[in-house]
């Protein structure tokens, strides 16, 4: 007995479309896949002996059903794109097809905000709660946060910054209403699990890609408000392997304040990459004790290698403060030589 469609894993039915369109068709989209990706569905590709034209004809059409949902939501949101699907398929069939696609494609809020110009979207949020703000820009893209939050007013950054750090999780309700509120054309979260959003981590990389000022302005006041967190988006923000970012006068200006040993022992934990921008940064009478500092030295604890890599690091800040060394910091904050 053969299987029906939805009996096919999605993979099965990702596989099955590939057949179906042909090599030409399917080498394209292989172009917009990840290499896991890849492998995986040549392996499924490999696996399916045939397949039956009705089997075609129904993955053909869940395939255009999900890409006319996945249309009408980019141009209106959720609730637009259920309404247009009702009158195309039936009530029941658009519910069907709008629930597969916001699990399988992981629809995200905000969908038409991400879509907006940031220069607009700062009008568009500027005199909102910074809690507000903060909940928008956890779901924006960091280039478009970070715009965001550098126009802000410098009394705003910090607090609008902190928020984002310590949001954990936000209810669908919640995420709904704010959506609602701003424009009926944003989608809105048809799962009930909660969604994780913000963090440290999100506030990191906007902050990356924020000018020196706003990033200053933001660090100084969380220092005084909140100096734990301050101290831990600190650590994130320059981690001992962007290093390789530094351009190499940067570089030699940095170990010239490292301790050889200590520098034995960063290196000890540091990937190929680091090794051989460090190595090629210093002479070769010094790279050589390095090596054979390495190669004699024995096991050591995890911590300790953090440890000299971090106190790398607060030199690379300490002179980066004092103007010695410049590190590039997303768009306007690029370095001419």
């Amino acid at each position: 007995m053969s299987l029906t469609k939805d009996q096919y894993t999605s993979k099965q039915k990702a596989a099955m479309l590939l057949i179906t369109l042909g090599p030409e068709k399917s080498a394209k989209i292989f172009k917009y896949l990840k290499e896991e990706d890849i492998e995986q569905l040549t392996l499924e590709i490999a696996s399916i002996k045939a397949v039956s034209p009705k089997a075609k004809e129904e993955v053909l059409q869940e395939f255009y059903e999900m890409c006319l949902a996945q249309d009408y939501i980019a141009e209106g949101g959720i609730g637009y794109a259920k309404q247009l699907l009702e009158r195309a398929l039936g009530s029941e069939k658009a519910v069907e097809v709008i629930n597969k696609l916001t699990v399988s494609l992981q629809v995200r809020p905000f969908e038409f905000a991400r879509k907006t110009d940031a220069t607009q979207l700062v009008n568009f949020i500027q005199n909102e709660h910074p809690q507000t703000i903060a909940l928008i820009l956890s779901y924006l893209k960091p280039s478009q946060a970070a715009l965001i939050l550098r126009s802000l007013p410098p009394d705003m950054q910090s607090d609008t910054a902190r928020r984002i750090a310590l949001m954990d999780r936000a209810s669908p309700d919640v995420i709904s209403q704010v959506e609602r509120e701003f424009e009926k054309r944003l989608s809105t979260l048809v799962s009930e699990d909660y969604t994780s959003i913000g963090g440290v981590d999100s506030i990191v990389e906007i902050i990356n890609q924020v000018d020196r000022g706003t990033e200053k302005n933001i660090m100084e006041n969380l220092e005084i408000e909140d100096p734990e967190l301050a101290e831990t988006i600190k650590k994130r923000m320059f981690v001992f392997e962007d290093i390789t970012t530094l351009d190499n006068k940067s570089i030699q200006r940095v170990l010239r304040e490292v301790d050889n040993h200590e520098l034995a022992i960063a290196l000890k934990g540091a990937g190929e990459s680091v090794k051989q921008i460090i190595m090629s940064n210093i002479s070769k009478r010094l790279a050589a004790m390095i090596e054979e500092d390495l190669e004699y030295m024995g096991p050591k604890r995890v911590k300790e290698i953090e440890d000299a890599q971090q106190k790398i690091v607060n030199i690379i800040r300490k002179l980066e403060d004092a103007g010695e060394i410049i590190i590039s910091r997303g768009a306007g904050d690029e370095v001419i030589v």
